[in-house]
């Protein structure tokens, strides 16, 4: 059976997380991602810790089914290799700071004028315009200039750093849904687009209720509450007599009904939307509730009470748990330098296009002396062009 993207050749020029994601979501769906890397130390999460056999764990977990050549793009042998492979391209993605790939003589007009039937995709932090184009960022800065930072605060109204890289991600998710878009397109037109992501934007476009509420008059302020981020006792988080936590999402009144009743206190549920003193006491209320139990103890009451309740678990429980075993999130995956690597599994399953790890990350340039070849680089250029340091080999 045939893979969504078969067929497909991406051009990979990111690093670090967010790019590295995305194209790493395109070769889960089968196109041949080739990840061309600065020859020296390649993608500098490859030394990232801890590691794992020669790679950094952070590599491994957004760098499978690529290819890697290692080029010197500031060297111009360099960029006319470059430039052959747009050639053979569907779909080059780059994650410069505006303005860099022009500099380095491949960008997107550049290699439109090669070939106009291929994709760009840069992802950035904050677009190709406006004046924080040329500014540095990582993704809290993202997360602090749209907005949401400042609804995502703790009791006394400090901004709360994310346990995941959500601008990155995010960011990434989004150039692969725009790229996907632009594909179909050019079956349309037969011509590739520039494909223009920001981050920050990404971040602003997740704010659809937090937008909503603020367009019909309410004016936030950081540390603020809305009912989808704890204003209100029926969706928050509490501390179990254990000193653990469980989160409640009982939004809808059955839910917060089910609830009450499962907790034997149904006088509370018509409390649910109360205001003012009333709603602190309600908070008190449902708190003291939590610290009656362990953790343990509320999940196995909550299995079966339908009142959106489950506990907070570390990572490695997250891990262990029923659902991801039973959903293949995490997938065991032989390998040449050591007994198993471990991966993230497939955020989505196809009925009838299968997504699969077809290799696990590369090692720097594994992949060089082969492409080279396709290109119709002789054995003896290739070699010189390594001896020069245009190119790297594994």
């Amino acid at each position: 059976m045939e893979q969504a993207l078969e067929g497909i050749r991406v051009l990979d020029l990111t690093r670090l997380l967010p790019g590295p994601y995305c194209t790493m979501m395109l070769g889960d769906l089968g196109a041949e991602v080739i990840k061309i890397e600065e020859v020296n130390l390649g993608d500098p999460t490859r030394h990232s810790p801890p590691q794992v056999g020669t790679q950094g764990a952070a590599f491994q977990q957004v760098n499978r089914n690529k290819k890697s050549i290692a080029i010197d793009l500031k060297n111009p042998a360099g960029r006319d290799l470059f430039l052959r492979l747009a050639e053979t391209a569907d779909v080059v993605m780059e994650q410069f700071r505006p303005g860099v790939v022009e500099r380095l003589g491949i960008g997107y007009k550049r290699v439109a004028e090669i070939n106009p039937r291929l994709v760009y995709c840069a992802l950035t932090g904050f677009g190709q315009d406006g004046p924080h184009r040329d500014r540095s960022g990582h993704d809290l800065n993202y997360l602090a200039l749209s907005g949401v930072l400042g609804l995502t605060t703790d009791d006394r109204g400090k901004p709360a750093m994310s346990g995941t890289q959500v601008a990155d991600l995010a960011g990434g998710m989004i150039a692969g849904f725009g790229i996907l878009a632009a594909l179909l397109a050019r079956q349309r037109t037969g011509r590739g687009q520039y494909v223009d992501v920001s981050m920050f934007d990404v971040m602003l476009s997740m704010l659809p209720i937090a937008g909503a509420q603020y367009f019909a008059g309410k004016n936030f302020q950081v540390g603020d509450k809305f009912v989808l981020s704890g204003a209100y006792p029926f969706y928050n988080v509490y501390e179990t007599s254990d000193g653990k936590w469980m989160t409640l999402g009982a939004l809808e009144p059955k839910f917060w009904a089910n609830f009450c009743a499962t907790v034997a206190r149904p006088e509370l549920i018509a409390q649910q939307f109360c205001e003012g003193e009333a709603k602190q006491q309600l908070f008190a209320a449902v708190a003291a509730v939590f610290k009656t139990k362990t953790q343990s103890e509320w999940t196995d009451l909550m299995r079966e009470a339908d009142c959106c309740c489950e506990p907070v678990l570390t990572v490695g429980e997250a891990f262990a748990h029923p659902q991801t075993v039973a959903r293949q999130m995490v997938m065991e995956m032989p390998s040449a330098t050591q007994a198993v690597v471990q991966q993230l599994g497939f955020a989505y399953k196809m009925s009838d296009t299968t997504l699969r790890v077809n290799r696990l990350s590369p090692e720097l340039g594994e992949d060089t002396a082969a492409l080279l070849a396709e290109l119709g680089v002789s054995p003896t250029e290739s070699e010189r062009l390594k001896r020069e340091g245009i190119v790297r080999g594994a």
